[in-house]
């Protein structure tokens, strides 16, 4: 079903207000990992007294391994080094490792912390990166996806996504809670919570922003709300539906899909809610705009074929080229942040599943084995792909690296997730 059409029913009941309170944490299994892995010792830092738990080195070890790049070395033994010159390569190496982390954690005045922490290349024996950090204890968990991202970076030449967040909607009951957590599902905070639907939620570019669709108003109607102080604003409530809201690469402005006028026709709106154009026309379902990279090109999905296909066209307007061809249904598209992939759900023999498809050589490759996913978003650094499905007959929260080798299902215990989205 297109987005546009709507996946949920209407309900008419009150918003609750429940500005970013903060819940409980999903829980992240992972299956698989590249048949080449780096090999990495992350050594407990040396503790400080009255530290927060868990320690940085295990939060950074488990976003290194959830990436599928890397195995965790059993750092246990007698050898403890805090700082390279305490570090004895030769026991690292009889342990098959490539990587050391090591650091230290000391007490500061007023509850603040400084850590230190130090990568060494344990084959060529050299200092690849040495950071220090003065923290409170609520920036614990971010300085550890700091380093996290610092070794991956380091060690594979691509940026780390695990500093990065999720948003996504959670369904209990009749209630629907829209969530911001990190890229771990830890520490979420409950940006919405309504009686009524919310879907479609969209991080701006810079990130201080959500956009989503709400339906309060007994209607659906797009809002752009602070993540900083929870102020909104309506920016499409117009006659009929207004859904499928996309961000612009200048945060400036958004795609919308309205049936103001006809069937469900790509606008283009600024954030503020002003200076409304349409891009889209005819009797066609047009819907779930994004944009490319570069703000140039909207990629759509598109009913004008006969079936459900995705399209391209001029971000200002023009005519539209189909890009999918294999399969009879192919929609909700996400665009990769280096502008060469999409992701998409293509339906196969009654099963729902996201692809990649690679723009230049048009080949396709099925990125997972589930059979109902949906929503699929690139992280920031584009090596793997946050979806919804289903797993036991409750939604659920999928990520899938790029190559289709590490899987990972985040979710929480009596609950439904969906509607994710990556965000800076």
């Amino acid at each position: 079903m297109l987005r546009a059409v709507l996946l949920f029913p209407l309900v008419c009941l009150a918003l609750l207000s429940a500005p970013f309170a903060a819940r409980a944490a999903m829980e992240i299994q992972v299956v698989g990992g590249s048949a080449s892995q780096i090999a990495v010792a992350m050594v407990p830092f040396q503790a400080a007294p009255g530290q927060p738990v868990p320690a940085l080195t295990e939060i950074a070890g488990n976003d290194l391994e959830r990436s599928g790049q890397f195995r965790r070395v059993d750092a246990g033994g007698a050898q403890q080094p805090v700082s390279p010159a305490q570090v004895n390569y030769d026991v690292w190496r009889s342990k098959g490792t490539d990587a050391l982390v090591i650091g230290q954690v000391a007490a500061l005045p007023g509850g603040r912390f400084d850590v230190r922490f130090y990568l060494l290349d344990a084959v060529k024996r050299t200092q690849l990166a040495a950071f220090s950090y003065n923290i409170s204890a609520a920036q614990w968990r971010a300085t550890a996806h700091q380093i996290a991202d610092i070794v991956h970076k380091k060690l594979t030449g691509i940026p780390g996504a695990f500093s990065s967040r999720i948003a996504y909607v959670q369904k209990q009951g009749k209630r629907y809670e829209l969530r911001v957590a990190d890229a771990d599902g830890q520490n979420p905070r409950t940006v919405v919570r309504s009686v009524e639907p919310v879907i479609s939620p969209r991080f701006s570019p810079d990130g201080a922003r959500v956009v989503y669709v709400s339906f309060e108003d007994k209607k659906p109607v797009v809002y752009v709300q602070s993540l900083q102080d929870g102020s909104r604003r309506k920016v499409a409530a117009f006659k009929g539906s207004n859904s499928a809201p996309a961000w612009a690469p200048d945060g400036r402005r958004l795609a919308v899909v309205l049936t103001r006028d006809e069937a469900s026709q790509i606008y283009l709106i600024n954030a503020d809610g002003s200076g409304l154009t349409r891009l889209t026309r005819g009797g066609n379902l047009d819907t779930e705009p994004v944009f490319s990279p570069d703000g140039k090109t909207l990629y759509f999905t598109s009913d004008r074929g006969g079936s459900a296909q995705i399209y391209q066209m001029p971000a200002s307007g023009g005519e539209p080229r189909r890009v999918s061809f294999s399969g009879s249904y192919n929609v909700s598209p996400a665009v990769s942040p280096d502008g060469r992939f999409l992701a998409y759900i293509s339906r196969e023999d009654g099963r729902f599943r996201v692809v990649l498809h690679e723009l230049a050589s048009g080949q396709i490759r099925v990125l997972t084995d589930t059979a109902r996913d949906e929503s699929p978003s690139f992280a920031p650094n584009g090596q793997a792909v946050l979806y919804a499905t289903v797993q036991g007959g409750r939604g659920i929260l999928g990520a899938v690296s790029v190559d289709g080798k590490t899987r990972a299902r985040l979710s929480e215990s009596g609950v439904d997730a969906r509607e994710p989205a990556w965000g800076p």
